[in-house]
């Protein structure tokens, strides 16, 4: 059988990644997929990648329609990232037939449901295994391996520099700044890291995520999205010293109102094993209702990593070419037309716990000023700490750590808190979950 003709969008880290793989690996993909699969088209700005890459007798062109125009490519795979050139490539490839393997975690999560949409009009298959979690198989193990599963809810650690940023704070006493600008020289963030530190990356995982776990369109618009640059050193430690550690979650949760779609930072026990999660590692952690708890670990992003998925992406298209379209492993799980329309809830239903850090005048009455707004909102507290001020008449910290309650409620008696006399400044939440 002759080999599957691969065409290559971008040799960056990853489609260099993927390159090397394919290469080095040829024989044990063989084996796997049935037949050879070969790069032969590559689309590059650089005209030494290839080459420092040692990939040789490869076609290359720094025009990407070429290659997604090339009658000999079966299967076109989309590294470039971003929202445009990406989307007209990937849907210009499914109009000619072929196709298609992504990375792309922002251009599905934005447009996933128009590509899947004309995939299955053309009878093509879109894989982004890739697009989540760097090398961890999280997308086939919701889409398949937990398929006899009533997905309850799940949480993740989905930005490898969120999590390298935290846990410095914590384990070296580093400040927020101090970390982004290593994360910067390491090539873990951006020059501008507004889509890792803001929670942007996060939110377009949690989307895809969320619509594969429950059935539901893709909706990135309703997926609330919170960042980690407020998050200081003391708020770090107090989380410790309730026994909590601080992870930017993205969390996505069936209840009786709906689908929770949310991405924020989020105060764990430190007993889960996903509050252990460091460095720029990932994770995600997924309740099932005949499985129970399962957890999937590793490597977020890389070269290698990344490309091992999206290779893996290949074989099964490969493995597709010879099977019946119309018994393919649906592009989101669930089959096209039984998608559910369950709606994603609003942030104000979400309830949770919260934890809570105020500046205050050290003065008799404010905590009892507090407890009362909390209290009228029903909001019972669990656990305090009241940090004395260094020198007579400073402002104090009150550190508050809550039940579960509504978070629209959680509003309103903040508003109230804030507008207090005593109080300077915002107060700083984080939203608590306990993951059990």
């Amino acid at each position: 059988m002759k080999p599957v003709k691969v065409g290559l969008l971008g040799l960056g880290t990853v489609g260099g990644g993927t390159a090397v793989i394919l290469k080095r690996n040829a024989e044990e993909i063989a084996r796997r997929a049935g037949r050879g699969i070969e790069v032969d088209f590559i689309a590059t700005l650089d005209a030494d990648a290839a080459a420092n890459l040692g990939i040789e007798n490869v076609r290359l062109t720094d025009d990407a329609f070429a290659v997604v125009n090339d009658p000999d490519i079966d299967i076109v795979v989309e590294l470039i990232g971003g929202y445009s050139p990406a989307k007209e490539l990937v849907l210009k490839a499914i109009e000619n037939g072929k196709h298609v393997v992504t990375a792309n975690k922002a251009l599905i999560a934005i447009h996933g449901d128009e590509i899947f949409a004309k995939a299955q009009e053309k009878g093509v298959v879109v894989a982004f295994e890739a697009a989540i979690a760097g090398g961890i198989p999280i997308i086939k193990a919701l889409r398949e391996g937990l398929a006899a599963n009533r997905i309850e809810w799940l949480a993740g650690i989905i930005n490898g520099t969120g999590n390298f940023i935290l846990t410095e704070m914590r384990d070296k006493g580093r400040s927020f700044d101090d970390v982004l600008a290593e994360a910067q020289e390491l090539g873990y963030a951006e020059a501008d890291p507004t889509f890792d530190v803001e929670g942007i990356d996060a939110a377009h995982k949690l989307t895809i995520l969320s619509s594969i776990a429950f059935g539901i369109p893709l909706q990135f618009d309703k997926t609330y999205t919170e960042g980690i640059s407020k998050i200081t050193l003391d708020d770090v430690a107090y989380a410790e010293e309730l026994g909590y550690r601080i992870k930017h979650l993205g969390v996505a949760r069936r209840t009786e109102a709906g689908v929770e779609q949310r991405v924020h930072p989020t105060l764990i026990p430190k007993s889960r094993l996903i509050a252990n999660v460091n460095g720029v590692m990932n994770a995600v952690l997924v309740k099932g209702d005949a499985v129970g708890a399962t957890l999937y670990y590793g490597a977020g992003a890389g070269d290698e990593a990344t490309g091992s998925a999206v290779i893996a992406d290949i074989i099964d298209v490969t493995r597709t070419l010879t099977t019946d379209p119309e018994n393919r492993v649906p592009h989101l799980a669930f089959q096209p037309n039984e998608l559910a329309d369950i709606p994603v809830v609003s942030m104000d239903e979400v309830e949770t716990a919260f934890y809570l850090r105020m500046t205050a005048k050290d003065e008799a009455g404010v905590l009892a000023e507090v407890t009362r707004i909390l209290g009228d909102k029903n909001i019972s507290i669990e656990a305090f700490i009241q940090k004395q001020p260094e020198h007579k008449g400073d402002d104090a910290n009150i550190i508050l750590l809550t039940h579960r309650v509504n978070e629209g409620d959680m509003n309103s008696a903040l508003e109230q808190i804030e507008a207090l006399d005593v109080i300077s400044g915002d107060v700083m939440r984080i939203r608590v979950e306990a993951l059990s």
